[in-house]
């Protein structure tokens, strides 16, 4: 972008900053968490996606706004404006090598917002020439002011109508994951920064106390977590997924966690309790045994044999425990799905459930990538077989297919799944019980 267009860009935004007329926010988070950070001191966040309302808008701190999952920040000084934005250039990924540690090594540009910079961008970064690796981008955490905590949704697809989020963003870093465009909801990218701008509900517990105690809350299961993992490195930390869980606990409110991190065994003696009430299920993500495979694929989550060894401790426990072959990549991991049931059974694996690869947004970009860099041999093979089961495109959001595809190859992947389970001796899935809710206080009775 040229000098001149951008000195216009910087011109406007502070005419409309001094008659106060407020831009859309973009790079939304109040602060960096001090207790995550070495240094003990908060720092502001710059996101990669540059625009002038973020040099000019007031903080969040001053608007009295926080982060909230029913309306995105991005678009609380726009509600007015239903105009979908589009990126100016459809820019090529901007990085050559992989980034050791990351899933994604380029940020795409965010489809709400008009003005992209990428701050892996050699023009933007001084990357040493004699080294091959690009320079590595530390996790940030930044503080979500969130009002609520439970999510609702009325797809036909998932199984479950409520879920809960500890975190927004996840540093486990899976190139594949679907929950990558929720980040442009922040003024985010959904690459880098999805698995290196994480969001954490420091009062998520409170919040679930607060809602499991009122009224309105019916009884039922509740999943951890429908976006992104509530066990991923940070967790060890900060433990707000164990706080949530000694809060379903007290209330004895049915769970059901899913999870690719071996760290879920730290919280046995809560889910014991639970699992005494029939009010937890634990399903341990796996997508594939090669160790190779998932250090690039999913690189900051548990080994595949950490996994599994995971899910033998929790059956010793006596915790209903599952694997969910998720997702399923045709033509790099689809023929490992018997293999992956067996393993799982012998470490007492009871149930077992899958999804074939999705691709929405931004994540169909970084994973052709992801593939040019890793697999370039089996990049058009692996294209391929999604098109074909998702109708000549590479993402298909339709009800009651996007979960498992459509056409031979979905159908020759199900047949798998089918005779995998039946010959490791896995069984259906446990309905979880809501008999024995209960609230924490106790109603005051008037005495006569």
């Amino acid at each position: 972008m040229s000098s001149g267009i951008v000195s216009r860009l910087l011109k406007f935004a502070a005419m409309a900053h001094s008659s106060r007329i407020h831009l859309p926010l973009g790079g939304v988070a109040e602060r960096l968490i001090a207790p995550v950070l070495k240094t003990g001191r908060p720092k502001g966040l710059v996101s990669s996606n540059l625009t002038p309302s973020a040099f000019f808008s007031p903080t969040l701190a001053q608007q009295n706004i926080s982060l909230d999952i029913a309306i995105c920040s991005c678009e609380l000084n726009a509600m007015a404006a239903k105009k979908k934005f589009r990126p100016v250039v459809k820019e090529p990924p901007q990085s050559s090598v992989p980034i050791r540690g990351r899933g994604a090594s380029w940020s795409p540009a965010n489809r709400f917002e008009k003005l992209h910079v990428d701050l892996t961008d050699v023009d933007c970064v001084d990357v040493d020439p004699v080294s091959e690796e690009q320079p590595r981008r530390a996790t940030q955490y930044f503080r979500d002011g969130t009002k609520s905590i439970i999510t609702r949704n009325n797809s036909p697809d998932v199984g479950f109508e409520t879920s809960l989020n500890p975190y927004r963003g996840c540093e486990h870093g899976c190139i594949y994951c679907y929950a990558r465009p929720t980040h442009e909801y922040l003024g985010l990218s959904a690459g880098l920064d999805f698995e290196s701008k994480i969001m954490v509900k420091t009062n998520a517990s409170e919040l679930l106390q607060a809602e499991l105690e009122s009224s309105r809350w019916q009884p039922q299961t509740l999943v951890m977590s429908g976006v992104t993992d509530p066990y991923q490195p940070i967790e060890r930390k900060l433990r707000i997924t164990r706080g949530c869980l000694e809060v379903l606990a007290k209330f004895r409110n049915p769970v059901a966690i899913i999870t690719k991190n071996r760290l879920v065994t730290r919280d046995i003696d809560i889910l014991r309790d639970l699992a005494t009430c029939n009010a937890v299920a634990v399903n341990i993500s796996v997508t594939s045994l090669d160790p190779n495979l998932q250090r690039v694929l999913e690189p900051r989550t548990s080994s595949p044999q950490a996994r599994l060894e995971a899910i033998m401790q929790l059956r010793q426990a006596g915790i209903p425990t599952g694997v969910m072959v998720a997702p399923i990549i045709p033509g790099l991991t689809d023929h490992e799905v018997p293999k992956i049931l067996d393993a799982c059974a012998k470490a007492g694996a009871q149930f077992a459930g899958y999804t074939i690869i999705r691709l929405p947004w931004a994540v169909a970009p970084l994973f052709e990538h992801w593939l040019e860099e890793h697999f370039p041999d089996r990049k058009e093979k692996v294209l391929g077989r999604i098109r074909d089961m998702r109708g000549n495109r590479l993402n298909n959001s339709q009800w009651h297919t996007r979960m498992t595809g459509e056409g031979v190859f979905a159908e020759q992947i199900a047949s798998l799944f089918r005779v995998g389970c039946r010959h490791a001796g896995i069984g259906e899935r446990p309905a979880l019980s809501t008999a024995s809710f209960r609230k924490s206080t106790t109603q005051l009775r008037l005495k006569l």
